[in-house]
């Protein structure tokens, strides 16, 4: 018995020598600028931008196959963190004109939640808590309004409202299609 345990502790050490070598030896790395890409993405496995998640956006991004104005939950902060990042110019974002102006997060109205759990296998944040047969809540500080959990509800108890606006996340509202021309000697005059 004595000698079996022995050969087994020396098989595990043996094993887990190589192994270590091994990771160090063929260690495989990966695009430092995909890392950086994707640690600049907010990291919702939305799929808004088209893409299963994050990760394969950033390194669509970083092959020069996507643009950097996909993200909506990254919202504008996040396609000029890309922008700087990569030196290119800033755009508008791609689906600013379909969503609405105001960010929205989701709303469970909690007496007609039957506890089914589709909304919480939906959410990729895990901005849903609760558990089977028993009513669920969203986290609101966690809510990207990436809408993913509305579709699989199937009393369509979930709304999604728009956040109030305070003075932490109001922005200043740009004029429709207006550019500031600089003034001329004649119209200062």
């Amino acid at each position: 018995m004595l000698t079996a345990i022995l050969t087994i502790a020396a098989l595990s050490v043996s094993f887990g020598l190589l192994l270590g070598y091994s990771a160090i030896r063929f260690k495989v790395e990966g695009d430092p600028l995909v890392e950086q890409i994707d640690a600049i993405l907010p990291q919702t496995q939305c799929g808004q931008c088209g893409f299963a998640g994050c990760r394969p956006y950033a390194e669509a991004i970083a092959a020069g196959e996507a643009d950097i104005n996909l993200c909506p939950p990254g919202g504008e902060a996040g396609m000029l963190a890309l922008a700087d990042l990569l030196g290119k110019e800033p755009v508008p974002l791609e689906n600013e004109s379909n969503t609405s102006s105001a960010k929205s997060i989701a709303h469970i109205r909690e007496d007609e939640c039957i506890g089914c759990t589709l909304c919480i296998q939906a959410c990729p944040v895990d901005a849903i808590v609760g558990a089977a047969k028993q009513m669920h809540t969203v986290i609101a500080d966690q809510c990207t309004g990436c809408e993913l959990c509305v579709p699989p509800c199937p009393v369509e108890c979930i709304d999604m409202v728009p956040v109030k606006t305070t003075l932490s996340n109001w922005k200043w509202p740009y004029p429709d299609g207006m550019e500031q021309e600089p003034k001329t000697q004649e119209q200062g005059s």
